[in-house]
């Protein structure tokens, strides 16, 4: 399990490292059997603060501009949220350099098997499809540990989460649906891939103007 990352480390060295691996490993299976585009999702409750931690030391945000109300915590439970990503990004933002360093201190097992699967899928040259906050503030990090990685990747829809804004204003990404999803699980991804799907479909189908025989401008 994760450390508290209020007042320590997620996890340790080795641990990160691992799970930047075993991220790496999953999108390697995939793309070895078959694969031509990949989705990252995520399952959980309180990954976002993790998450907006990351997004906001990546983007040098104040934590009360980049917190939000995740499954629909009250006011009081934002407060709390809010001073856990304080406390969390005052250790976080030495670390902006770092990308498993950052993943190390703030992020977890899963945000940092996350950042190793979106790396991966650019090195292997395979587009990607991403989900909502907690899969950006991973390919925020991913992003850095593979200058470029962003072009292989497409943001399948916009949150609620601020962080999730500015995540992809960061990346220069815009989401294929804007839906005020607030669900995570891939759910806005999969939502985006029959969208993506009928592109494709269109590209590659789709006759041009010499093919079906209509004509051009005709001279005066």
């Amino acid at each position: 399990s994760s450390g508290n990352i209020a007042i320590e480390d997620a996890l340790n060295g080795a641990e990160a490292v691992a799970a930047v691996e075993a991220g790496r490993r999953i999108a390697d299976e995939e793309v070895d059997a078959g694969a031509d585009l990949l989705i990252a999702g995520d399952m959980g409750i309180g990954n976002t603060t993790a998450a907006t931690i990351l997004i906001a030391a990546l983007t040098d945000t104040e934590p009360v501009a980049v917190v939000g109300r995740g499954t629909g915590i009250d006011d009081a439970g934002w407060a709390r949220k809010t001073a856990a990503v304080r406390d969390g990004l005052y250790r976080a933002r030495r670390l902006r350099s770092d990308p498993i360093g950052l993943l190390r201190t703030c992020g977890g097992a899963d945000l940092a098997a996350m950042a190793g699967f979106c790396a991966q899928a650019a090195v292997r040259r395979t587009p990607l499809l991403l989900d909502g906050v907690v899969v950006s503030a991973a390919a925020l990090v991913a992003d850095r540990m593979a200058p470029g990685a962003r072009s292989w990747w497409q943001a399948g829809h916009r949150s609620t989460e601020p962080a999730h804004t500015l995540a992809l204003a960061q990346l220069g990404l815009e989401p294929i649906v804007d839906l005020g999803l607030r669900l995570g699980e891939g759910t806005g991804a999969a939502v985006a891939l029959p969208l993506v799907r009928a592109a494709v479909a269109v590209l590659a189908s789709m006759a041009t103007f010499d093919d079906a025989g209509v004509s051009g401008k005709t001279s005066d």
